[in-house]
């Protein structure tokens, strides 16, 4: 018996519906990571994206640990000499709560061409209501649940 092996015409892609209130950012992001590479799906194959497209909602509601909201730094830079920027994760969080989210889940996918293509199926809002109706996503339950 040989391994079966996906390829890009045999997949089939479902929409997943997450909410982010309340959930620990890392743990959330890593759940989320394995549901863009399709390591959820018995046919996994990890040199092709197999993954599934997730909408996250809720993103301004994520948590983080400790005093990551201080500490933790996001930089970007404007392509200048001397255009690095930087901002704590309270002042990102404030202005754009999808971009830490994005963030962290573009980290835990592979740094090739295929992680890109995965980030793109990635949908983030910062509040309830989202754009993606016609998609019909499924409302998935996550593995950790937020504790109270």
């Amino acid at each position: 018996m040989s391994t079966r092996m996906a390829n890009a015409q045999s997949v089939t892609r479902a929409w997943h519906l997450i909410d982010g209130e309340g959930q620990v950012l890392g743990r959330l992001a890593s759940q989320v990571a394995s549901i863009l590479r399709g390591k959820h799906k018995p046919t996994f194959t990890p040199h092709v994206d197999t993954g599934d497209a997730v909408v996250l909602i809720n993103a301004e509601k994520v948590r983080l640990t400790g005093d990551k909201m201080e500490q933790k730094i996001y930089y970007r830079h404007s392509g200048y000499r001397g255009g690095l920027k930087a901002a704590s994760a309270r002042h990102v969080m404030s202005r754009t709560p999808a971009r830490i989210v994005v963030a962290a889940v573009k980290g835990m996918l592979p740094k090739t061409p295929l992680g890109h293509a995965m980030i793109k199926k990635l949908h983030v809002y910062a509040g309830p209501t989202h754009r993606n109706q016609a998609q019909s996503p499924v409302a998935r339950p996550l593995r950790w649940k937020a504790k109270s």
